[in-house]
Protein backbone atom coordinates (compact mmCIF):
# COMPACT_ATOMS: atom_id res chain seq x y z
CA UNK A 1 0.00 0.00 0.00
CA UNK A 2 1.50 3.24 -0.91
CA UNK A 3 2.21 5.79 2.00
CA UNK A 4 -0.73 8.14 3.26
CA UNK A 5 1.72 11.20 2.44
CA UNK A 6 1.77 9.92 -1.23
CA UNK A 7 -1.97 10.14 -1.24
CA UNK A 8 -2.02 13.41 0.34
CA UNK A 9 0.24 14.99 -2.19
CA UNK A 10 -2.30 14.13 -5.31
CA UNK A 11 -4.96 15.47 -3.71
CA UNK A 12 -6.17 19.00 -5.88
CA UNK A 13 -5.62 22.24 -3.99
CA UNK A 14 -9.49 23.43 -4.05
CA UNK A 15 -9.57 20.26 -1.52
CA UNK A 16 -6.82 21.91 0.67
CA UNK A 17 -8.48 25.21 0.41
CA UNK A 18 -12.53 23.98 1.02
CA UNK A 19 -10.94 21.98 4.20
CA UNK A 20 -9.12 25.23 5.28
CA UNK A 21 -12.45 27.47 5.12
CA UNK A 22 -14.14 25.16 7.30
CA UNK A 23 -11.45 24.84 9.84
CA UNK A 24 -11.51 28.62 10.05
CA UNK A 25 -15.46 28.35 10.15
CA UNK A 26 -15.63 25.38 12.38
CA UNK A 27 -13.36 27.79 15.06
CA UNK A 28 -15.88 30.01 14.81
CA UNK A 29 -19.00 27.80 15.57
CA UNK A 30 -17.42 26.06 18.07
CA UNK A 31 -16.65 28.83 19.61
CA UNK A 32 -20.22 29.92 20.05
CA UNK A 33 -21.78 26.38 19.68
CA UNK A 34 -19.44 24.82 22.77
CA UNK A 35 -20.90 27.52 25.26
CA UNK A 36 -24.33 27.59 24.14
CA UNK A 37 -25.81 24.88 26.28
CA UNK A 38 -24.50 26.72 29.18
CA UNK A 39 -25.55 29.87 28.07
CA UNK A 40 -29.01 29.15 27.59
CA UNK A 41 -29.07 26.97 30.99
CA UNK A 42 -27.36 29.06 33.32
CA UNK A 43 -27.42 32.66 32.24
CA UNK A 44 -31.05 32.42 30.24
CA UNK A 45 -32.55 29.92 32.40
CA UNK A 46 -33.81 26.93 29.74
CA UNK A 47 -34.81 23.65 30.50
CA UNK A 48 -32.92 20.55 28.87
CA UNK A 49 -35.69 19.86 26.52
CA UNK A 50 -35.65 23.66 25.36
CA UNK A 51 -32.41 23.47 24.67
CA UNK A 52 -33.16 20.08 22.82
CA UNK A 53 -35.79 21.71 21.04
CA UNK A 54 -33.52 24.71 19.80
CA UNK A 55 -30.23 22.77 18.68
CA UNK A 56 -32.97 20.39 16.84
CA UNK A 57 -34.38 23.12 15.06
CA UNK A 58 -31.36 24.70 14.31
CA UNK A 59 -29.40 21.65 12.56
CA UNK A 60 -32.14 20.68 10.99
CA UNK A 61 -32.92 23.92 9.21
CA UNK A 62 -29.23 23.80 7.89
CA UNK A 63 -30.10 20.27 6.62
CA UNK A 64 -33.05 21.11 5.03
CA UNK A 65 -31.87 24.39 3.02
CA UNK A 66 -29.29 21.89 1.93
CA UNK A 67 -32.07 20.64 -0.41
CA UNK A 68 -32.38 24.27 -2.11
CA UNK A 69 -29.05 25.08 -1.98
CA UNK A 70 -28.03 22.10 -3.65
CA UNK A 71 -30.72 21.96 -6.41
CA UNK A 72 -29.88 25.66 -7.20
CA UNK A 73 -26.08 24.71 -7.55
CA UNK A 74 -27.57 22.13 -10.26
CA UNK A 75 -29.28 24.32 -12.14
CA UNK A 76 -27.18 27.42 -12.26
CA UNK A 77 -23.90 24.33 -12.96
CA UNK A 78 -21.35 27.01 -10.17
CA UNK A 79 -21.33 26.29 -6.54
CA UNK A 80 -18.79 28.79 -5.52
CA UNK A 81 -20.93 31.70 -4.98
CA UNK A 82 -23.93 29.50 -2.57
CA UNK A 83 -20.95 28.36 -0.50
CA UNK A 84 -19.86 32.39 -0.37
CA UNK A 85 -23.37 33.53 0.72
CA UNK A 86 -23.60 30.49 3.27
CA UNK A 87 -20.32 31.21 4.38
CA UNK A 88 -20.73 34.77 4.56
CA UNK A 89 -24.28 34.59 6.64
CA UNK A 90 -22.51 32.33 9.26
CA UNK A 91 -19.98 34.82 10.00
CA UNK A 92 -22.52 37.83 10.23
CA UNK A 93 -24.87 36.07 12.26
CA UNK A 94 -22.22 35.43 15.43
CA UNK A 95 -22.23 39.11 16.48
CA UNK A 96 -26.28 38.35 17.30
CA UNK A 97 -25.54 35.53 20.43
CA UNK A 98 -23.18 38.16 22.30
CA UNK A 99 -26.14 40.89 22.18
CA UNK A 100 -29.05 37.86 22.92
CA UNK A 101 -30.63 39.56 25.89
CA UNK A 102 -33.28 36.50 26.18
CA UNK A 103 -34.22 32.59 24.10
CA UNK A 104 -35.63 34.44 21.36
CA UNK A 105 -33.02 35.89 19.92
CA UNK A 106 -31.09 32.79 20.40
CA UNK A 107 -33.17 30.90 18.73
CA UNK A 108 -33.05 33.36 16.01
CA UNK A 109 -29.37 33.74 15.46
CA UNK A 110 -29.10 30.09 15.91
CA UNK A 111 -31.64 29.45 12.96
CA UNK A 112 -29.90 32.36 10.85
CA UNK A 113 -26.56 30.76 11.25
CA UNK A 114 -27.57 27.28 10.10
CA UNK A 115 -29.41 28.66 7.50
CA UNK A 116 -26.20 29.74 6.37
CA UNK A 117 -24.74 26.57 7.13
CA UNK A 118 -27.59 24.99 4.85
CA UNK A 119 -26.62 27.60 2.20
CA UNK A 120 -23.33 26.29 1.80
CA UNK A 121 -23.14 22.41 2.58
CA UNK A 122 -24.58 21.30 -0.38
CA UNK A 123 -22.85 23.11 -2.64
CA UNK A 124 -19.45 22.70 -0.77
CA UNK A 125 -19.55 18.85 -1.11
CA UNK A 126 -20.45 19.17 -4.38
CA UNK A 127 -17.46 20.63 -5.13
CA UNK A 128 -15.61 18.30 -3.21
CA UNK A 129 -16.66 15.42 -5.42
CA UNK A 130 -16.31 17.80 -8.74
CA UNK A 131 -12.95 18.65 -8.15
CA UNK A 132 -11.63 15.36 -6.51
CA UNK A 133 -10.96 12.46 -8.76
CA UNK A 134 -12.93 9.39 -8.40
CA UNK A 135 -10.18 7.04 -7.24
CA UNK A 136 -9.56 9.43 -4.12
CA UNK A 137 -13.09 11.01 -3.55
CA UNK A 138 -13.17 8.77 0.33
CA UNK A 139 -9.82 10.36 0.82
CA UNK A 140 -10.47 13.86 -0.64
CA UNK A 141 -13.94 13.68 1.89
CA UNK A 142 -11.87 12.69 4.83
CA UNK A 143 -9.42 15.32 4.78
CA UNK A 144 -12.10 17.61 3.83
CA UNK A 145 -13.30 16.41 7.03
CA UNK A 146 -10.47 16.23 8.92
CA UNK A 147 -9.78 19.83 8.78
CA UNK A 148 -13.08 21.01 9.59
CA UNK A 149 -13.28 19.05 12.56
CA UNK A 150 -9.48 20.60 13.47
CA UNK A 151 -11.73 24.04 13.54
CA UNK A 152 -13.82 22.06 15.49
CA UNK A 153 -11.75 21.39 18.51
CA UNK A 154 -9.90 24.42 18.03
CA UNK A 155 -12.57 26.45 18.71
CA UNK A 156 -13.85 25.38 22.23
CA UNK A 157 -10.30 25.18 23.23
CA UNK A 158 -9.71 29.37 22.85
CA UNK A 159 -13.41 29.73 24.17
CA UNK A 160 -11.99 27.58 27.02
CA UNK A 161 -9.02 29.91 27.45
CA UNK A 162 -10.99 33.34 27.03
CA UNK A 163 -13.56 31.97 30.03
CA UNK A 164 -10.48 31.34 31.93
CA UNK A 165 -9.17 34.75 31.07
CA UNK A 166 -12.29 36.91 30.98
CA UNK A 167 -13.99 35.16 34.35
CA UNK A 168 -17.05 33.19 32.06
CA UNK A 169 -17.75 36.28 30.13
CA UNK A 170 -19.91 34.35 27.30
CA UNK A 171 -20.73 37.33 25.52
CA UNK A 172 -16.84 38.20 25.08
CA UNK A 173 -16.03 35.41 23.80
CA UNK A 174 -19.22 35.05 21.24
CA UNK A 175 -18.21 38.57 20.09
CA UNK A 176 -14.28 36.72 19.27
CA UNK A 177 -16.13 34.59 17.39
CA UNK A 178 -16.81 36.80 14.20
CA UNK A 179 -12.64 37.17 13.24
CA UNK A 180 -12.15 33.80 12.50
CA UNK A 181 -15.97 33.31 10.30
CA UNK A 182 -14.48 36.60 8.48
CA UNK A 183 -11.61 34.81 7.46
CA UNK A 184 -13.15 32.06 6.01
CA UNK A 185 -15.19 33.98 3.94
CA UNK A 186 -11.67 35.59 2.76
CA UNK A 187 -9.83 32.80 1.92
CA UNK A 188 -12.64 30.78 0.00
CA UNK A 189 -13.48 33.90 -2.11
CA UNK A 190 -9.69 34.65 -3.28
CA UNK A 191 -8.33 31.18 -2.86
CA UNK A 192 -10.49 28.94 -4.76
CA UNK A 193 -10.70 28.65 -8.44
CA UNK A 194 -14.38 26.60 -9.44
CA UNK A 195 -14.03 23.77 -12.29
CA UNK A 196 -15.76 25.17 -15.21
CA UNK A 197 -19.35 24.26 -16.11
CA UNK A 198 -19.86 22.14 -18.85
CA UNK A 199 -19.79 23.34 -21.94
CA UNK A 200 -22.83 23.45 -23.79
CA UNK A 201 -24.58 22.55 -20.86
CA UNK A 202 -27.98 23.73 -20.54
CA UNK A 203 -30.11 24.98 -17.45
CA UNK A 204 -32.91 23.03 -16.49
CA UNK A 205 -35.19 21.82 -13.03
CA UNK A 206 -32.72 19.01 -11.46
CA UNK A 207 -36.42 18.33 -9.50
CA UNK A 208 -38.31 16.45 -12.22
CA UNK A 209 -39.37 12.84 -12.18
CA UNK A 210 -37.01 11.68 -14.70
CA UNK A 211 -33.89 12.99 -12.77
CA UNK A 212 -35.57 11.71 -9.16
CA UNK A 213 -35.70 8.26 -10.96
CA UNK A 214 -32.45 8.70 -12.44
CA UNK A 215 -30.95 8.56 -8.96
CA UNK A 216 -31.81 5.19 -8.38
CA UNK A 217 -32.99 3.02 -5.53
CA UNK A 218 -29.09 2.93 -4.49
CA UNK A 219 -29.20 6.52 -3.81
CA UNK A 220 -32.25 6.31 -2.11
CA UNK A 221 -31.04 3.75 0.19
CA UNK A 222 -28.13 5.93 1.45
CA UNK A 223 -30.70 8.59 1.62
CA UNK A 224 -32.90 6.59 4.33
CA UNK A 225 -30.10 4.63 6.21
CA UNK A 226 -28.27 8.04 6.24
CA UNK A 227 -31.80 9.21 8.01
CA UNK A 228 -31.87 5.95 10.83
CA UNK A 229 -27.90 7.23 11.33
CA UNK A 230 -29.06 10.59 12.46
CA UNK A 231 -32.06 9.31 14.56
CA UNK A 232 -29.28 7.05 16.45
CA UNK A 233 -27.25 10.13 17.12
CA UNK A 234 -28.94 13.46 19.00
CA UNK A 235 -27.50 16.80 19.17
CA UNK A 236 -24.01 17.20 20.46
CA UNK A 237 -25.51 19.57 23.09
CA UNK A 238 -26.60 16.93 25.15
CA UNK A 239 -22.75 15.84 25.49
CA UNK A 240 -21.98 18.96 26.99
CA UNK A 241 -24.63 19.12 29.14
CA UNK A 242 -23.68 15.61 30.70
CA UNK A 243 -20.65 17.29 31.79
CA UNK A 244 -21.71 19.67 33.04
CA UNK A 245 -23.48 17.22 35.45
CA UNK A 246 -20.33 15.75 36.48
CA UNK A 247 -19.41 19.02 38.80
CA UNK A 248 -16.44 20.10 35.68
CA UNK A 249 -16.07 24.38 36.65
CA UNK A 250 -17.97 25.82 33.92
CA UNK A 251 -15.17 27.34 31.75
CA UNK A 252 -13.86 23.91 31.61
CA UNK A 253 -16.93 22.06 30.34
CA UNK A 254 -16.33 22.67 26.32
CA UNK A 255 -13.01 21.13 26.85
CA UNK A 256 -15.59 17.34 26.30
CA UNK A 257 -15.97 19.10 22.91
CA UNK A 258 -12.08 19.27 22.42
CA UNK A 259 -12.10 15.58 23.01
CA UNK A 260 -14.19 14.62 20.97
CA UNK A 261 -13.12 16.57 18.13
CA UNK A 262 -9.40 15.70 18.28
CA UNK A 263 -10.71 12.36 18.03
CA UNK A 264 -12.97 12.76 14.84
CA UNK A 265 -9.69 15.21 13.79
CA UNK A 266 -7.17 11.88 13.57
CA UNK A 267 -9.42 9.53 12.58
CA UNK A 268 -11.64 11.21 9.78
CA UNK A 269 -9.06 10.72 7.09
CA UNK A 270 -7.90 7.45 7.92
CA UNK A 271 -11.11 5.93 7.67
CA UNK A 272 -11.58 8.05 4.70
CA UNK A 273 -8.69 6.60 2.51
CA UNK A 274 -9.92 3.16 4.05
CA UNK A 275 -13.23 3.27 2.42
CA UNK A 276 -11.84 3.89 -1.07
CA UNK A 277 -10.24 0.28 -0.24
CA UNK A 278 -13.16 -1.84 1.58
CA UNK A 279 -16.88 -2.44 1.70
CA UNK A 280 -19.05 0.53 3.42
CA UNK A 281 -21.45 -1.88 4.66
CA UNK A 282 -18.78 -3.20 7.44
CA UNK A 283 -17.83 0.62 8.23
CA UNK A 284 -21.03 2.00 9.03
CA UNK A 285 -21.84 -1.09 11.04
CA UNK A 286 -18.49 -0.77 12.76
CA UNK A 287 -19.39 2.77 13.33
CA UNK A 288 -22.86 2.10 14.64
CA UNK A 289 -20.99 -0.45 17.02
CA UNK A 290 -18.56 2.20 17.61
CA UNK A 291 -21.77 4.73 19.24
CA UNK A 292 -23.46 2.12 20.93
CA UNK A 293 -20.42 1.52 23.16
CA UNK A 294 -20.27 5.60 23.97
CA UNK A 295 -23.91 5.85 24.59
CA UNK A 296 -23.72 3.36 26.98
CA UNK A 297 -20.45 4.55 28.78
CA UNK A 298 -22.26 8.08 28.77
CA UNK A 299 -25.28 6.49 30.41
CA UNK A 300 -23.27 4.35 33.08
CA UNK A 301 -22.00 7.89 34.79
CA UNK A 302 -21.23 11.43 34.74
CA UNK A 303 -17.91 11.66 36.55
CA UNK A 304 -15.41 13.59 34.37
CA UNK A 305 -13.08 10.28 33.16
CA UNK A 306 -16.36 8.22 32.30
CA UNK A 307 -17.93 11.35 30.37
CA UNK A 308 -14.73 12.15 28.03
CA UNK A 309 -14.26 8.29 27.41
CA UNK A 310 -18.19 8.43 25.99
CA UNK A 311 -16.81 11.54 24.12
CA UNK A 312 -14.09 9.83 22.62
CA UNK A 313 -15.88 6.66 21.02
CA UNK A 314 -18.31 9.36 20.14
CA UNK A 315 -15.71 10.96 17.93
CA UNK A 316 -14.51 7.73 16.11
CA UNK A 317 -17.92 6.77 15.43
CA UNK A 318 -18.48 10.45 13.80
CA UNK A 319 -14.76 9.62 11.82
CA UNK A 320 -16.06 6.05 10.16
CA UNK A 321 -19.18 7.18 9.84
CA UNK A 322 -19.37 10.75 8.35
CA UNK A 323 -17.72 10.88 5.97
CA UNK A 324 -18.60 7.65 4.34
CA UNK A 325 -21.86 8.81 3.97
CA UNK A 326 -20.68 11.85 1.96
CA UNK A 327 -19.01 9.66 0.11
CA UNK A 328 -21.70 7.08 -0.65
CA UNK A 329 -24.10 9.79 -2.00
CA UNK A 330 -21.05 10.90 -4.47
CA UNK A 331 -20.80 7.20 -5.61
CA UNK A 332 -24.63 6.93 -6.18
CA UNK A 333 -25.53 10.24 -7.91
CA UNK A 334 -25.07 11.34 -11.39
CA UNK A 335 -22.25 14.04 -11.20
CA UNK A 336 -25.12 16.66 -12.83
CA UNK A 337 -27.41 16.19 -9.62
CA UNK A 338 -24.91 15.77 -7.23
CA UNK A 339 -26.32 18.91 -5.26
CA UNK A 340 -29.65 17.74 -5.39
CA UNK A 341 -28.57 14.68 -4.27
CA UNK A 342 -26.96 15.78 -1.48
CA UNK A 343 -29.72 18.31 -0.99
CA UNK A 344 -32.71 15.25 -0.30
CA UNK A 345 -29.66 13.24 1.85
CA UNK A 346 -29.40 16.10 3.99
CA UNK A 347 -33.22 16.62 4.08
CA UNK A 348 -34.02 13.35 5.37
CA UNK A 349 -31.21 13.31 7.42
CA UNK A 350 -32.27 16.98 9.15
CA UNK A 351 -35.59 16.00 9.86
CA UNK A 352 -34.37 12.62 11.45
CA UNK A 353 -32.17 15.11 13.78
CA UNK A 354 -35.20 17.33 14.93
CA UNK A 355 -36.90 14.38 15.95
CA UNK A 356 -33.95 12.76 17.88
CA UNK A 357 -33.26 16.25 19.36
CA UNK A 358 -36.66 17.19 20.88
CA UNK A 359 -37.19 13.15 22.00
CA UNK A 360 -33.58 13.28 23.63
CA UNK A 361 -34.60 16.52 25.49
CA UNK A 362 -37.80 15.05 26.79
CA UNK A 363 -36.48 12.21 27.88
CA UNK A 364 -33.54 14.20 30.33
CA UNK A 365 -36.58 15.94 31.63
CA UNK A 366 -38.76 13.55 32.43
CA UNK A 367 -36.06 10.15 33.10
CA UNK A 368 -32.92 11.51 33.27
CA UNK A 369 -29.46 11.43 31.23
CA UNK A 370 -29.01 8.02 31.21
CA UNK A 371 -32.25 7.31 29.82
CA UNK A 372 -31.52 9.62 26.95
CA UNK A 373 -28.08 7.91 26.25
CA UNK A 374 -29.50 4.08 26.75
CA UNK A 375 -32.45 5.12 24.05
CA UNK A 376 -29.39 6.48 21.45
CA UNK A 377 -27.97 2.64 21.92
CA UNK A 378 -31.72 1.13 21.45
CA UNK A 379 -31.45 3.41 18.49
CA UNK A 380 -28.00 1.87 17.19
CA UNK A 381 -29.13 -1.26 17.40
CA UNK A 382 -32.41 -0.42 15.34
CA UNK A 383 -29.96 1.09 13.10
CA UNK A 384 -28.19 -2.26 12.96
CA UNK A 385 -30.68 -4.47 11.78
CA UNK A 386 -31.73 -2.38 9.31
CA UNK A 387 -28.07 -2.91 8.00
CA UNK A 388 -27.97 -6.51 8.21
CA UNK A 389 -31.45 -6.60 6.75
CA UNK A 390 -30.10 -4.94 3.62
CA UNK A 391 -26.68 -4.55 3.05
CA UNK A 392 -25.04 -2.32 0.84
CA UNK A 393 -23.05 -3.29 -2.61
CA UNK A 394 -20.13 -1.84 -2.91
CA UNK A 395 -18.90 -0.96 -6.06
CA UNK A 396 -15.54 1.38 -7.81
CA UNK A 397 -17.27 4.76 -8.09
CA UNK A 398 -18.43 5.54 -11.29
CA UNK A 399 -16.21 7.50 -13.48
CA UNK A 400 -17.07 11.65 -14.33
Amino acid sequence: MAPSHSTLRQIPRGIWVLGFVSLLMDISSEMVHSLLPLFMVTTLGASALLVGVVEGLAEATALIVKVFSGTLSDYLGRRKGLALLGYGLGALTKPLFAIAPGMGMVLTARLLDRVGKGIRGAPRDALVADIAPAHLRGAAFGLRQSLDTVGAFAGPLLAVGLMLLWANDFRAVFWVAVVPGLLAVALLFFGLHEPPAQAGAQRSNPITRHNLRSLGPAYWWVVGLGAVFTLARFSEAFLVLRAQQGGMPLALVPLVMVAMNIVYAASAYPFGKLSDRMGHTQLLALGLVVLVAADLVLAYSSHWGVVLAGVALWGVHMGITQGLLATMVAATAPPALRGTAYGFFNLASGLALLLASVLAGLLWDRLGASATFYAGAGLCGLALLVLAWRPLKSRPPPPD
